[in-house]
């Protein structure tokens, strides 16, 4: 399962966070979600499409979530929590995880569209259960266990007019 046809099914996962932080720490840019989604489906059926995003109360972020969705995105919503200490988190490793399981008897690829490492294992599990394994990220921020694991991997700097806005 090394090559890519039109008859495969894809999932789209993106960790939105790890890529908003990403393009504005590298390029002082925003993702282009629409060229995203049309890069990971690459002429494939589109199964299901995810952006996981967390809520801040930042002014733009409701316009934000709604483009997502009408480019194609569902979105999944998460609180930012704050702590005693003024600390923050909110981030989406175990939900994406648990989709990308749940869908995996659905599709022939995921995309995951993220960086971090914590997927490393994800990606290793849906290859041995038979799931091509596409990474979109950074390569400047893409962590070495998640290269290691994923079967194929997009690096969005090397095209940047394309990824970003």
């Amino acid at each position: 399962m090394s090559t890519t046809h039109p008859g495969q099914r894809v999932a789209v996962l993106a960790d939105s966070q790890n890529l908003y932080h990403t393009a504005q720490s590298l390029y002082s840019r925003n993702i282009d979600y629409a060229s995203l989604l049309e890069a990971a489906t690459d002429g494939r059926n589109l199964t299901r499409a995810i952006a996981y995003v967390i809520r801040a109360d930042a002014p733009e972020e409701e316009s934000f979530f709604e483009a997502l969705e009408d480019i194609g995105f569902e979105t999944r919503i998460k609180e930012i929590r704050t702590f005693g200490d003024g600390s923050k988190k909110a981030d989406w490793d175990i939900g994406m995880s648990l989709d990308a399981v749940s869908l995996a008897a659905h599709v022939d690829t995921v995309a995951l569209c993220t960086g971090d490492g914590d997927f490393a294992r994800l990606c290793r599990f849906l290859r041995h259960e038979g799931v091509r394994v596409e990474v979109f990220s950074f390569e400047e921020s893409t962590a070495e266990s998640l290269r290691e694991a994923a079967g194929f991997i997009t690096d969005m700097s090397a095209d940047t007019s394309r990824f970003l806005l």
